[in-house]
Formats: structure tokens, C-alpha cells, sequence
């Protein structure tokens, strides 16, 4: 079943069943996947991937995941009037990039 959210701008962002099977291969994100939009519709900062220019990396701070205190890095893939989810992971460094957006 596919899901579709919103990110902090209104645009529709897809999470497919695969890419969700995907995410969830990975124990410590069991329990985040309502984190998911969160992250997207309140991102603390948004940067273009160095090695992927139609990736986005969303990026928000949960203190408390299973895994300590991190943020967690929702990979978007945006293909002009497209966008989905490629994978979401918990990460103690934001990477470099271009900052799209960022949280006052």
C-alpha cells in the first residue's frame, strides 16, 4: 500500500510498499515510521545531496530512538513533478550539502 505525505512546502512525497519494506529492514527504525512525515512536514534543515542532485535529505533531531539521541534523514528523490521516498535512516552527522531550508 503506498503512502503519501507532505512535506514542509504542501508538495506530495510518495513512500512506495517496497521502499517502506526497505526502511524497516533496519530494527532501529521499527516504531519511527510516524516519524517519517514528521521529519518531512517539520524538517529542521533540508540539503541537496552532493552525490545525488535530485536527492533531498531531510533532517530533524529525536532524542531518545533506540539507538541514543540522533537525527533521522529522509532520503527524497525529486524528478520534476515527482517525488518518493528512497530510504530513512538515523544518523549522528548531517552531511554536506547545499542547504535547501532551514529552521529558524
Amino acid at each position: 500500500m503506498m503512502k503519501i505525505y507532505r512535506d514542509y512546502r504542501g508538495q506530495s512525497i510518495r513512500l512506495t510498499e517496497e521502499r517502506r519494506k526497505h526502511i524497516l529492514e533496519h530494527p532501529e527504525m521499527k516504531g519511527l515510521m510516524p516519524r517519517i512525515q514528521e521529519t518531512l512536514s517539520e524538517p529542521q534543515r533540508v540539503i541537496q545531496s552532493l552525490s545525488d542532485k535530485e536527492a533531498n535529505l531531510y533532517y530533524k533531531f529525536y532524542v531518545g530512538t533506540k539507538v541514543g539521541d540522533k537525527y533521522l534523514c529522509v532520503v527524497v528523490k525529486m524528478i520534476k513533478k515527482d517525488a518518493f521516498i528512497l530510504t530513512a535512516y538515523l544518523t549522528d552527522a548531517i552531511k554536506k550539502g547545499e542547504i535547501i531550508w532551514l529552521r529558524k
